[in-house]
């Protein structure tokens, strides 16, 4: 299992996947989890709440964006 999560400024990103495929990730921009598996395979879906969670990671992300920028100065 393989996750990718980080931010900007202005960006974001909160990723799974999973032998290389990717499984789901969070679309910021339309507010919503995607999961880009094809049809012909079993869907695995993630628990509600996951996109909740991608967007207050982002949120403590900033923050700490924000913190880091401040103690560097």
């Amino acid at each position: 299992r393989f996750r990718i999560a980080g931010c900007s400024d202005s960006d974001g990103e909160e990723m799974y996947a999973l032998d290389g495929e990717e499984k789901w990730y969070a679309d910021f921009i339309n507010k919503k989890g995607v999961e880009p598996l094809p049809s012909f395979i079993d869907h695995i879906s993630y628990v509600e709440g996951t996109y909740e969670s991608a967007e207050s990671k982002q949120q403590t992300c900033r923050q700490n964006l924000k913190l880091r920028r401040k103690a560097m100065k």
